[in-house]
């Protein structure tokens, strides 16, 4: 079982690995049945918190998982859910919506809260995160919006996602509630947050990073680019040394980093590999080896 950690200092407790639903599909009965299959495992594991957004699933996906929980399979205290909003993608659900455009508003905010509580059947979200910074919103009503949702209780913590380093401060400093987490895309095949100082940031402020798609889609087992071939062929001559697979390596190379995995796949085997990357300790000289290998040069 998987014992759970705090994800900042002033954030929640959450399993070490999380699962996303952010690559789901449009919503239908075998994605329903799936979705209890995934859930279910992930339980098992000893995966407690899970990830949503408004748009994820086309729009469906917070409903499903609402539905599963309504059935009481298991507790809603034993679980930890984030759900996030601001994208607004075009759906044939959402006929107002003409393009893809971000609104991290007051209104649109607080209207979306009360949306996901309603899909989700619960009282509260654990963790809401602000999916991006909107340019043109009113940053001081956005955050007075937050602060009173957090003071209602139906949010516990607030965070944002794919937020830079200036965006992260600005929505800080206004304010007066701790930003508990920001969810940035890191891999082995893109380090970005390692070299424009979101890592670096992220963790002044204390939290631990939240590495969306830690094993890039897949591209890192089956990618046949130049850099995912040059990144593999290093994880397969580490990953014998310690007796693994290359995706378990890949992602113990982000824990080492003190990231916490966002867990995207439905793959059970795929999602295995990642929750047994925690039993792997990779050496100093091993971890700046596999980072070598995805850069020209790190010195």
């Amino acid at each position: 079982m998987m014992e759970k950690i705090y994800l900042s200092d002033a954030g929640p407790k959450v399993s070490p690995a999380i699962y996303s639903f952010w690559k789901w599909e449009d919503n239908s009965e075998t994605s329903a049945v799936a979705m209890e299959k995934i859930v279910n495992y992930c339980l098992e594991l000893g995966i407690n918190t899970f990830d949503h957004a408004d748009i994820y699933g086309g729009y469906q996906c917070e409903e499903s998982f609402g539905k599963l929980l309504a059935q009481k399979s298991f507790k809603r205290e034993d679980i930890v859910l984030f759900t996030k909003a601001g994208i607004n993608m075009p759906h044939n659900s959402r006929p107002d919506i003409k393009v893809k455009y971000i609104d991290t508003s007051a209104k649109q905010i607080t209207k979306s809260v009360e949306n996901s509580l309603r899909n989700l059947h619960t009282e509260y979200i654990d963790i809401f995160l602000l999916n991006r910074l909107d340019a043109i919103s009113n940053l001081e009503e956005t955050a007075l919006a937050l602060e009173k949702l957090k003071s209602s209780g139906k949010v516990k913590n607030i965070g944002v996602a794919d937020c830079s380093v200036f965006q992260h401060q600005l929505l800080a400093a206004f304010l007066r509630i701790p930003i508990v987490t920001n969810h940035i895309e890191l891999n082995l095949l893109n380090t970005t947050a390692l070299d424009n100082g979101q890592v670096d940031y992220i963790k002044q402020r204390y939290m631990r990073p939240l590495a969306a798609s830690p094993l890039a889609s897949g591209r890192i087992e089956n990618g046949t680019d130049e850099l995912a071939v040059r990144v593999r062929m290093k994880l397969q001559e580490i990953a014998k040394k310690y007796s693994t697979n290359i995706e378990s390596v890949a992602v113990a190379w982000l824990i080492k980093l003190g990231a916490l995995p966002l867990i995207g796949t439905t793959s059970e085997p795929r999602i295995a590999n990642i929750v047994s990357a925690f039993s792997i300790e990779l050496n100093n000289q091993d971890w700046y080896e596999i980072y070598q290998s995805s850069k020209q040069d790190i010195f």
